[in-house]
């Protein structure tokens, strides 16, 4: 499936009013965690949004232009250039708050699903994976798939570039280096950001996040 038909459910949102967004994640489904979503994208890409168009009437037209800086996973040398989500400008213009580790942009919350606007010249971590050969959000729904790091020291950035050393070493080594690392932020009681650090890893050592929706129950048998 190609990424604009991945993101097809999100036709309607792009010629109606925000609060008509709708979408609806699979009974089961659940928002990966921080170090899960950086074990599935194929490509973790920091990048700038250099121009684009506004989400609008024409949903195949929409699109933003991005110039690769670095490739934290993956080949830069495969990085697209260009990608099908909106320019937000306005009141959505709004960077990613660069203390929330846990939570998407909000406007993941608007009924979308994903964030599909992103402010011209701010500079993200997208999470991609690759399907037919194009270039489309890792995670699946509320995924922090697409988060500003304005600066090279983003909590963000600091947290993902860790999780990858972490999943590096032999799966038998991870939660110790996770606990370690934790205590490490921990000791450093005067600096929040490390404790907001802590608090990440906490919630990967806790395993999978809970379902947002139960599963349907079984169909049932025909007697």
């Amino acid at each position: 499936m190609s990424i604009r038909l991945a993101l097809a459910a999100l036709a309607t949102v792009l010629v109606a009013p925000l609060p008509a967004l709708a979408c609806s994640p699979a009974p089961g489904y659940r928002v990966p965690t921080n170090i899960e979503l950086t074990a599935e994208a194929d490509l973790i890409l920091l990048a700038r949004v250099e121009d684009g168009t506004p989400p609008g009437d024409d949903f195949q037209a929409m699109h933003v232009s991005i110039r690769p800086i670095a490739a934290l996973k993956g080949d830069i040398a495969d990085a697209p250039t260009m990608l099908p989500i909106g320019l937000a400008s306005g009141e959505w213009a709004v960077p990613s708050n660069p203390y929330e580790l846990q939570h998407a942009h909000p406007i993941a919350y608007m009924g979308g699903c994903f964030r599909y606007m992103v402010p011209r010249g701010s500079r993200l971590l997208f999470f991609l994976a690759r399907r037919d050969g194009q270039w489309g959000p890792a995670g699946g729904p509320f995924s922090r798939w697409a988060e500003d790091v304005l600066t090279d020291d983003a909590p963000w950035l600091r947290a993902v570039r860790f999780y990858l050393d972490v999943q590096a070493l032999p799966e038998s080594r991870r939660a110790d280096a996770l606990a370690e690392r934790r205590d490490a932020l921990r000791s450093h009681t005067g600096d929040p950001v490390a404790q907001l650090l802590a608090d990440d890893i906490d919630r990967q050592l806790a395993g999978p996040n809970e379902p947002l929706r139960a599963e349907l129950p079984p169909a049932p048998e025909n007697e």
